[in-house]
């Protein structure tokens, strides 16, 4: 996902986008939407399967 696209999920999510960089917008968008705020944290053990950042975080 493009950050054109993940700035466009956080506001139909109805978050506030700013200035927020890349890792700040997804964490925001994965506590908006219930998830644990993980994304590139550091963790090395993911247990979130499906979820939609998982490839990109891993990477």
């Amino acid at each position: 996902m493009n950050m054109n696209e993940i700035k466009e999920k956080a506001r139909e999510l109805g978050l506030r986008v700013g200035k927020m960089k890349k890792a700040e917008l997804i964490r925001a968008i994965q506590l908006q939407e219930g998830n644990s705020p993980c994304y590139q944290t550091g963790q090395n053990l993911c247990t979130q399967e499906s979820c939609c950042w998982r490839d990109d975080c891993l990477a």
